[in-house]
């Protein structure tokens, strides 16, 4: 997948993943069918921003100004999460 073609896609979640805070654990968690993921605060920020309406692009320049971080790094960081999450099936891109 070409970098450009990854900063306009629309990150979502597929039908039946949900985000969720485990009270529990006190971890957010992406369930999945027959599988959970533990999440970071910033995994979590990652994921509530797929919301099927928001472009890569657009994420990365957020979270940018969210944590005053730099956007390449951001950029960087943000890409390799979706993509592995895709990898795995759990988010759509």
């Amino acid at each position: 997948m070409a970098q450009a073609s990854l900063a306009q896609r629309i990150p979502r979640l597929p039908r039946g993943v949900r985000l969720r805070h485990d009270r529990v654990r006190r971890r957010w968690v992406l369930l999945a069918p027959e599988r959970i993921f533990e999440i970071d605060d910033i995994g979590a920020e990652i994921l509530r921003r797929c919301d099927g309406a928001t472009q890569v692009d657009q994420l990365v320049h957020q979270l940018a100004e969210a944590f005053e971080a730099n956007s390449e790094d951001v950029r960087i960081d943000v890409e390799q999460f979706l993509k592995d999450f895709a990898d795995k099936r759990v988010i759509d891109l």
